[in-house]
């Protein structure tokens, strides 16, 4: 676990493939929630903590995690831990992926990819309302134009902290949001469904409706259909909040894009493969779908 050395917290790691991790947090120019430094490993994002806004900074080395508090000279007991804690989750970290891989091992499709990224873990999304507001964001369009939507929405509503003059940002909270009018995300290129399906979430989560901690001791039936009776929240975005907030392991996406190619690409196939097919393979990854669909995502990639 993590262990205090001087002003910094660092943590031993085996299982984990911070190199995929890095290319996927840095995969889009127009991110806006963390920054990377691929060449020397590290990741800054700027987190809430108390309502305060806290940069971190996380080393990733080949056995361990380093995390540091670039602005702070010594974090408190509290700070520290919400910090660890937000990475652990970040990260995925305490989760055993050796059944993920058992099965992998004997899965004609899966084989090859796993072991070509172990060790990649599940790049989360902590707040219930961001995660939900990306996947509502990145509906029917590319995800160059969802990246370039979410930096206008976290650059107009965000809070930021600055730090050797580049500006770090949180996402907006939904109390924030749920007091906005749907024009006021018309102007930053938001359709008008979307912006009123953001805004209905807002309210949803700001007004105590809906919470994390209420869907995550929910089975993965009941967090769809809890998720699924909100305006705006279809299978796939459910599925997608389920996969990386809610952390549940068999959360299966079926209808995602990239999904669809990245199987196309790993089969050599000219054409994508049908609803059907993917169903008929993913019964045979019961229990770690979503692992199955990250892992597959990041063939697309290279």
């Amino acid at each position: 676990m993590w262990e205090q050395r001087g002003i910094e917290l660092r943590r031993g790691i085996q299982d984990f493939n911070g190199n995929d991790i890095l290319s996927y947090l840095a995969r889009n120019q127009k991110e806006v929630l963390h920054r990377v430094d691929k060449e020397n490993k590290s990741v800054i994002k700027a987190i809430r903590i108390q309502q305060e806004v806290v940069l971190i900074k996380l080393s990733i080395g080949d056995q361990e995690l380093v995390l540091s508090f670039p602005q702070l000279i010594r974090p408190t007991i509290h700070v520290s831990k919400v910090a660890t804690d937000f990475v652990d989750e970040w990260f995925d970290l305490s989760r055993d992926l050796q059944p993920f891989y058992d099965l992998a091992h004997g899965d004609e499709i899966l084989k090859e990819v796993v072991l070509a990224y172990k060790g990649l873990r599940i790049v989360g999304v902590e707040e219930l309302f961001e995660a939900l507001s990306w996947s509502i964001m990145g509906q029917q369009i590319s995800l160059h134009v969802a990246y370039a939507l979410k930096q206008k929405l976290v650059t107009t509503y965000g809070e930021s902290i600055v730090h050797d003059n580049e500006e770090y940002w949180v996402f907006p909270t939904a109390q924030k949001l749920a007091s906005l009018e749907v024009e006021q995300l018309r102007k930053l290129s938001f359709t008008q469904r979307k912006a009123e399906y953001i805004i209905g979430v807002a309210e949803l989560i700001a007004t105590g409706q809906i919470d994390k901690e209420q869907l995550q001791v929910m089975s993965l039936g009941e967090m769809e259909a809890r998720l699924t009776a909100i305006r705006g929240i279809g299978k796939w975005s459910a599925n997608y909040v389920i996969m990386r907030c809610l952390r549940h392991p068999d959360a299966f996406p079926l209808a995602d894009v990239g999904l669809h190619n990245a199987l196309k690409k790993v089969l050599n196939r000219s054409e994508k493969p049908t609803l059907d097919e993917i169903e008929r393979w993913a019964e045979h990854w019961s229990g770690w779908r979503a692992y199955a669909t990250f892992y597959l995502w990041r063939t697309l990639q290279d």
